[in-house]
């Protein structure tokens, strides 16, 4: 290797080409697998995958008695029992070999057979059969190179075995005459029909090559073979492995149409589609299976029984009977059977998977034709970006034979020219782009990108990785490939380089793997100093007064310092985040003489109004959902939208408050039983339970509708307290909600009149909205008028606990004298001025309350802030919001802009409360123990309904008998684990 400044100035070369990170993950890892995987974007796609071949085979294979009535369905469990013969088995190869032929477009006069194993079986079938034994005549040409050659020998093992066994037929077998064999010089070229012709050749392998090498027949190749076909199609045949190479087929369609028609092909598709174990398929010309017949009659090789194609006429002459391919085992597409079945016993989940799985690409990609262009088209997208690449090139220099179904890539570094060396780096980046991660020096570790798996070249081909890229894959798939593999490379080259300079006694310091821990930001040197201008505790100390101290707690648990009163009071501050407590601040002219001139870094606020000239100039974070109050011209005022500072909230925290609140102003007046009375009568003795209690008649909340203006966190919330009640609710919300409402067991409502249509109670949870320029108006501005409320039920109740604006009080007014609506609630802020004038939105309300005395029940805007633990926890949620953004420029909870040089940290709800997230899907997964719980309670479940969905009636009755228990038990446990941990509800990644 070079010297230590050589290796050093490499090295920081490559952490610089790798400093943005991994690049974007493949959708399917499995880049090694076969040409047609079963492209699944990850392990939850493949279960799921799993489960719909399941349902796919119950649909598809049924049990009917003798009088042809439908028992239900085969099911894996039934189908993996080894059941190989007669029905269903029968169907399954049926199925199979008939999408297969359909397909990939084999036409009507060709046969398939079946067979156990794989690739090499299939070719050793076709060896077998249509070489002759002892007949110089027919001459064979094998399309690599001949084994233990030169360029064999550079093959591998694998690469000379095709060569290798017609060669040991030949030495070994009757007649046999190895000068027949003719190997070509240049591999997977085919020499042109009168160069075969003079060769004498009648018989042609063509073996391996897009699997392997890489390599595909180009135009005059294919022109070449079926030009020497035609010219003596009786005695000339062609047999290729169709491995990879069918759907890959680069030469144009009447090309393809011609190679399907004349010429055999083997293939195994346990590879070629995904199945679950090995087997072949062949298919044969007519004038292939003429020759096999003509072969059997005199055989030169002993051929396994397991192998064989042609079986005896007379099942008591095996040895000295005629041998026919017409009772063999071939599906004979003319008349859409099989004459035969397949020898030994096989897998029926094998070749069910295969057609579930045929049946699957073909609705994802099209048919063959568009397969093929696919394939095409990825090779093309591989050559654009290999044409501007820094490390990678193409192992196949003639751009007309590189594969379709699969490329190689080679690297070219001008850094490294060991080739010991250059084998290290290449294991490495095969390691990491694997899930096995790379060692550095120093003992750090990188995980493994897990976005190739088996990428290796065959020995002797040129390249460094091998990758199948044919057309099932997306052209997407392409470029993230590539961007893997040269990140791979690039890493693993730092951690070889990292060795050799360890080698020559560099101390390399710090690892070069990338970190997974945040970088702070904030300045070691400086007070930062954070404003709390409302009440953080609502219980109170000894004294009589608020308690702060558990925030206080909080607040030095994570390092920083709690204080009293203003910071000016503090002339030397230490380093760190300091808060200041001023709880008792409510005017402008109060607060902005503390703030104006960015006294403070950050504030923390509840209901205090913050004025526009207010200055914070690293954030402010609202407790609480709304954050109208939050006027700060810092972050644009309360829409956060604008300004250098980032604006949050803690959403949440009060919305069961609220929401309990809600439904206790509903029990307030539904049932409409008048306990007060009833307590009254009951202490005076005036109450007979015998007599009496026929005059109090009143109806239950179960069965009425409610109907819930808003999907936010109060509104789900409301929804389920309603749903526990035994009311059926219905839910507005913007459309996109509709898929979580009906998730929920809520009925979705297109309109607000939808939702108010028929209900017995509405209730608003929208807010106000944003408000419009023009008309000085907000957005849901008396959203709940007299034309909605004059949808409800005669009898009807309407709860506002959200913004006292969002009711029209002249509507409520009329419902109300016309018996249309019962009884309200309202929860509005009320301010009352020097001169004794009450404003604010509750004020509308105050003469219908004497209007309508207790039908009316109005609350000052106290559902919610008046919960001492809420505020508590949204404080605490508050100043964690407020460290993150000081020392990480992390944003939780964002409203409006988020400011340039921040990055988002997403929704933090209280579990439970609001959206499912990401972050709330990762904190379960951290916990092994409860995700193994989980999954053990849904695998039984889905394993108990799948078995009941699949069995007869009398068959479930027993089932439900044996697991009945078992299934609810697991179905409870479910669901209190989940809504322990918050999961349910609408989800935002």
């Amino acid at each position: 290797m070079s010297d230590v400044a050589t290796l050093l100035k490499q090295r920081q070369a490559a952490l610089d080409l790798t400093a943005g990170g991994p690049p974007q993950r493949t959708a399917n890892n499995f880049f090694g697998v076969g040409p047609i995987t079963d492209a699944v974007r990850d392990e939850a796609e493949g279960r799921m995958q799993r489960y719909d071949f399941e349902h796919w085979l119950e649909q598809n294979y049924r049990k009917l008695d003798d009088k042809g009535r439908d028992l239900g369905p085969f099911t894996v469990a039934e189908m993996s029992r080894s059941m190989h013969r007669g029905y269903p088995a029968d169907k399954v190869i049926l199925d199979m070999m008939r999408e297969i032929h359909r397909y990939f477009g084999f036409p009507k006069e060709n046969r398939m057979a079946v067979g156990l194993g794989g690739g090499h079986s299939g070719f050793t079938v076709c060896a077998l059969h249509l070489i002759t034994a002892g007949n110089d005549k027919q001459q064979i040409f094998v399309d690599t190179p001949a084994p233990e050659s030169e360029a064999g020998k550079a093959g591998g093992f694998f690469r000379q075995s095709w060569g290798a066994q017609v060669t040991e037929m030949m030495r070994y077998g009757k007649g046999g005459n190895e000068a027949r064999l003719h190997f070509t010089g240049a591999e997977g070229s085919i020499p042109s029909a009168d160069e075969l012709t003079k060769m004498g050749i009648k018989l042609f392998f063509g073996v391996g090559h897009e699997t392997t090498g890489a390599t595909t027949y180009n135009e005059q190749d294919i022109k070449n073979l079926l030009a020497w076909l035609d010219a003596d199609p009786a005695n000339n045949h062609a047999v290729l492995d169709a491995t990879s190479l069918l759907g890959s087929m680069p030469w144009g369609a009447d090309l393809v149409a011609q190679v399907m028609r004349k010429c055999c092909f083997f293939m195994p598709f346990q590879k070629a589609i995904g199945g679950i174990s090995g087997y072949f398929v062949t298919s044969f010309t007519p004038q292939a299976l003429a020759l096999i017949e003509a072969n059997q009659r005199s055989p030169g090789f002993a051929i396994p029984r397991q192998l064989k194609l042609a079986a005896p006429v007379d099942a008591k002459l095996p040895l000295s009977g005629k041998r026919t391919v017409d009772i063999g085992p071939f599906y004979d597409p003319a008349a859409d059977k099989m004459i035969g079945g397949v020898i030994n016993t096989y897998s029926i989940l094998a070749f069910a998977e295969t057609t579930f799985g045929l049946l699957r690409m073909e609705k994802r990609v099209g048919d063959v034709a568009n397969l093929n262009k696919r394939s095409i088209a990825n090779r093309e997208a591989i050559k654009d970006w290999i044409a501007k690449s820094d490390v990678l090139e193409l192992g196949v220099t003639d751009a007309t034979r590189r594969g379709a179904a699969v490329t190689l890539l080679k690297v070219k570094d001008k850094d490294i020219t060991d080739p010991a060396v250059h084998a290290r780096i290449i294991a490495k980046s095969k390691g990491l782009l694997a899930f096995d991660g790379i060692n550095h020096v120093d003992g750090s570790h990188e995980e493994g990108l897990d976005v190739a798996r088996y990428i290796n070249a065959f020995p002797g081909t040129p390249g460094d990785y091998r990758a199948w890229i044919g057309g099932i894959r997306d052209v997407s798939e392409v470029p993230a490939l590539l961007e893997n593999v040269r990140y791979a490379y690039l890493r693993a080259k730092i951690a070889v380089l990292e060795e050799e300079l360890v080698k020559a006694g560099h101390n390399l310091g710090a690892s070069a793997s990338a970190s997974s821990e945040a970088v702070r930001v904030d300045d070691p040197k400086r007070a930062y100093k954070v404003l709390i201008c409302d009440l953080i505790g609502l219980k109170f100390d000894k004294r009589g007064k608020p308690d702060p101290a558990d925030v206080k707690a909080h607040v030095e648990s994570k390092g920083g310092t709690f204080h009293l009163g203003d910071q000016a009071a503090h002339s030397a501050l230490k380093p760190g985040i300091h808060f200041f407590y001023l709880p008792d601040l409510s005017t402008e002219a109060e607060i902005l003489p503390l703030t104006s001139k960015s006294q403070y870094d950050a504030v923390i606020a509840a209901a205090t109004f913050l004025p526009k000239d207010s200055v914070f100039k690293l954030g402010g974070v609202r407790i609480g959902a709304g954050t109208g109050n939050m006027g700060s011209a810092s972050w644009g005022g309360g829409n956060g939208t604008g300004g250098e500072a980032a604006l949050m909230n803690t959403p949440s925290f009060n919305s069961r408050a609220t929401a309990q609140m809600t439904m206790k102003a509903l029990l307030h007046f539904m049932p409409d039983l008048p306990m007060g009375k009833l307590h009254e009568m009951s202490l005076k003795g005036e109450f007979d339970t015998g007599k009496h209690l026929r005059d109090f008649p009143t109806e239950k909340l179960e069965g009425k509708v409610m109907a819930v203006i808003g999907y936010g966190n109060i509104g789900r919330e409301v929804a389920h307290h309603a749903l526990a009640f035994g009311m059926k609710v219905k839910i507005h919300a913007r459309s996109k909600h509709k898929v979580w409402i009906e998730s929920e067991g809520f009925t979705y409502a297109p309109t607000v009149e939808d939702a108010a249509s028929g209900a017995d109670v509405i209730s608003i949870h929208t807010g106000l909205g944003p408000k419009n320029a023009n008309t000085g108006r907000f957005e849901n501005e008396g959203l709940i008028n007299g034309a909605i409320l004059s949808q409800l039920n005669d009898g009807a109740v309407v709860l506002n606990y959200d913004r006292g604006e969002c009711v029209d009080a002249t509507g409520l007014d009329a419902a109300m004298a016309s018996g249309k609506v019962r009884a309200a609630a309202i929860d509005a802020d009320i301010f009352k001025s020097a001169d004794g004038k009450l404003t604010g939105p509750l004020a509308p309300f105050l003469p219908l309350a004497e209007k309508y005395g207790p039908r009316l029940l109005l609350l000052p805007h106290a559902a919610a802030d008046t919960d001492h633990g809420s505020r508590v926890a949204g404080a605490k949620q508050a100043v964690d919001q407020i460290f993150d953004v000081i020392q990480y420029r992390k944003v939780a909870n964002v409203t409006g802009d988020l400011p340039e040089g921040h990055h988002s940290a997403g929704p933090q709800t209280v579990a439970g409360v609001g959206k499912v997230t990401s972050g709330v899907l990762s904190g379960v997964v951290a916990d092994k123990s409860t995700v193994s719980a989980l999954r053990k309670e849904a695998e039984a479940m889905a394993a108990l309904w799948a078995a009941l969905d699949s069995s007869s009636p009398a068959r479930a009755a027993e089932q439900i008998k044996n697991h009945g228990a078992e299934l609810t038990a697991a179905i409870n446990r479910y669901q209190a684990l989940t809504r322990k941990l918050g999961l349910w509800g609408p989800y935002e990644g």
